[in-house]
């Protein structure tokens, strides 16, 4: 007989997961049901109202996309683009990159507005180019996970409208961790992933699309090149009335998972969820101030649930995260492209944005360093 040593549980301090609660792991070993039971409809049902809150948006077709959160980038994608439309692109990290380098690959006329890593785009000079191309898409990425920017919304939208462009939106890492206001900011195509401040493990992209944008659908001269994400099909799934067309079998337990997560981020408050994010961002940068790291995005551009840290002088970054995580159970982010071994991007997301969880991390510091 082979007995097996528990794992210890790590703390997951890095751009995502992180660690789930004792109501969502619960929820992951309830009782399959079948993807077209009507018990199981109602559960989606509830979801597809909850993400609405979560999103601030009264989008009707709103609900998760049956895969990770880069599945919902490439799901609205491949429905909105088709060949020799334009997009423009606000690049400052690996994500806006990834929209850019989707859209070249679906035949799209992509339009790169570059700006330093670990700074927002200024939503003017963003507008400017949106109002000179006059593109079908405008993206922004909100929570830039590469580089901890947090990017202002205001005014895009309108921007976007006058120019007959929808506006789409990567809220991964901030949605339920910071203002995500998608009705207010008059974007048309968002998506996220449920691994961040939602709390649930990854597997899930929610998505909200307007009524506007879809209208722009219908217009497509082709159908959508994908049997996975097909508009037009999956909402007959989720979107069905009087029956529910099959398409693909939903992750029943990760939709389970999902609705529990979601009870708590309503049962906290929004709000409330916000200001914890930004408590515990405040006091990482406060603690981690003393052992030489300092911050890469300046204030009124940073992203609560994410931070990126320059690393002390002397300090070994794959020695240290190294240690942090074999002999201490503790996750820390790396740094990418430009940033890459010069910065820690450390997450306190959802139950981890605690002051606890500084604590912790900053007793191991001590030690290792």
């Amino acid at each position: 007989m082979i007995v097996k040593t528990p794992t210890p549980e790590n703390l997951l301090l890095g751009p995502g997961p992180c660690n789930i609660s004792k109501g969502v792991s619960e929820a992951l070993s309830r009782p399959l049901l079948g993807h077209l039971d009507p018990r199981f409809i109602g559960v989606m049902e509830t979801v597809k109202g909850q993400l609405r809150q979560i999103f601030d948006t009264k989008n009707t077709v709103t609900f998760p996309i049956s895969a990770t959160g880069s599945a919902g980038m490439e799901f609205l994608l491949a429905n909105f683009l088709e060949p020799g439309d334009k997009i423009v692109v606000g690049v400052n990290g690996v994500f806006g990159g990834r929209v850019a380098a989707l859209s070249e690959k679906l035949g799209a006329k992509v339009i790169r507005l570059e700006q330093e890593w670990g700074r927002a785009i200024d939503p003017e000079t963003f507008c400017q180019v949106v109002k000179n191309n006059s593109p079908k898409i405008a993206t922004l990425v909100n929570g830039e996970t590469s580089t901890g920017v947090y990017q202002p919304m205001i005014g895009v939208g309108d921007a976007c409208r006058d120019a007959g462009s929808l506006l789409l939106v990567d809220c991964v890492t901030s949605l339920a961790g910071m203002p995500v206001h998608i009705d207010k900011w008059g974007a048309d195509l968002v998506f996220s992933g449920t691994q961040k401040c939602i709390g649930v493990p990854p597997g899930l992209a929610p998505v909200t699309i307007s009524k506007r944008a879809l209208e722009v659908y219908r217009e497509r001269s082709k159908p959508t090149p994908s049997f996975y994400f097909d508009l037009d099909a999956i909402l007959a799934y989720v979107d069905g009335e009087g029956g529910r067309s099959y398409h693909h079998t939903a992750p029943i337990s990760m939709v389970f998972a999902l609705e529990a997560g979601l009870n708590k981020v309503l049962a906290e408050g929004l709000e409330a969820r916000w200001e914890r994010h930004e408590d515990a961002a405040a006091y990482l940068r406060s603690e981690l101030a003393v052992f030489g790291f300092e911050p890469v995005v300046p204030e009124g551009e940073r992203l609560n649930p994410l931070t990126t840290l320059y690393l002390p002088r002397g300090l070994d970054d794959a020695v240290t995260r190294g240690k942090l995580l074999n002999d201490h159970q503790i996750e820390v982010g790396a740094g990418l492209g430009p940033l890459k071994g010069k910065i820690w991007r450390i997450g306190l997301m959802a139950g981890n944005a605690q002051r606890s969880s500084v604590d912790r991390l900053v007793e191991v510091l001590n030690m290792v360093l």
